[in-house]
């Protein structure tokens, strides 16, 4: 019985997303704000599940000093954080703010060359030896694509400001490459929501058949 419930309502809330293409209605709006509550609601318990009540197991609940004092620190920086709505003590929740992005910095620059730059420079460096067409193809991919980002360039005679030549060549080609990653990329995109689409419209038309 629930999950008759469920598909029909599935069903109903399909119709509603596709009476967009009649133009903006109250029904498309209806079902977005649904959407966007159900999304809100899912975030809201999973936080919860996921960070809030381990935290609590661990640094509270446990009766151990040192976690303890590990688990109040949040709290001491989310009350900073909340005195930033206050003119006179404003300050402090800029402090909790500034250490809070610091961290985040270096934690996602620790990432980004831990995650990105060192494995693309491992495959690169590797790829000839693998396979001799698509290692040349990919390492002249990265350096050209690198180039195209460096924005070194000469003050001419004239006082126009212009790249030399050659990394004027080079950053074209990376473009070139620029241009076909976003194009796959584009296309998978296309091609993702057409999967969604035909599925939405296989399961409108399985209800009406009563499939």
């Amino acid at each position: 019985m629930i999950e008759q419930v469920g598909i029909w309502l599935g069903f109903v809330l399909t119709l509603m997303v596709f009476s967009y293409l009649l133009g903006d209605n109250l029904l498309y709006r209806l079902a977005i704000y649904v959407f966007i509550g159900l999304a809100a609601g899912f975030v809201t318990m999973v936080t919860v599940e996921s960070v809030l009540l381990p935290w609590f197991r661990a640094a509270i609940s446990t009766g151990d000093t040192g976690n303890l004092i590990l688990g109040v620190i949040p709290l001491i920086f989310g009350a900073f954080l909340l005195l930033r709505m206050t003119k006179r003590f404003q300050g402090l929740g800029t402090l909790v703010l500034a250490l809070i992005i610091g961290v985040g910095t270096a934690v996602a620059l620790v990432g980004a060359i831990s995650g990105t730059l060192l494995p693309l420079a491992d495959t690169t460096a590797n790829a000839p030896g693998i396979d001799a067409l698509n290692g040349f193809i990919l390492v002249i991919g990265v350096i050209s694509t690198l180039i195209y980002f460096q924005y070194l360039a000469r003050r001419t005679p004239g006082g126009t400001i212009r790249r030399g030549l050659v990394p004027r060549t080079i950053g074209a080609v990376g473009q070139g490459f620029i241009a076909v990653t976003l194009g796959a990329v584009y296309g998978s995109a296309i091609l993702t929501g057409l999967v969604v689409f035909s599925e939405r419209v296989a399961f409108l038309l399985n209800q009406i058949g009563g499939g």
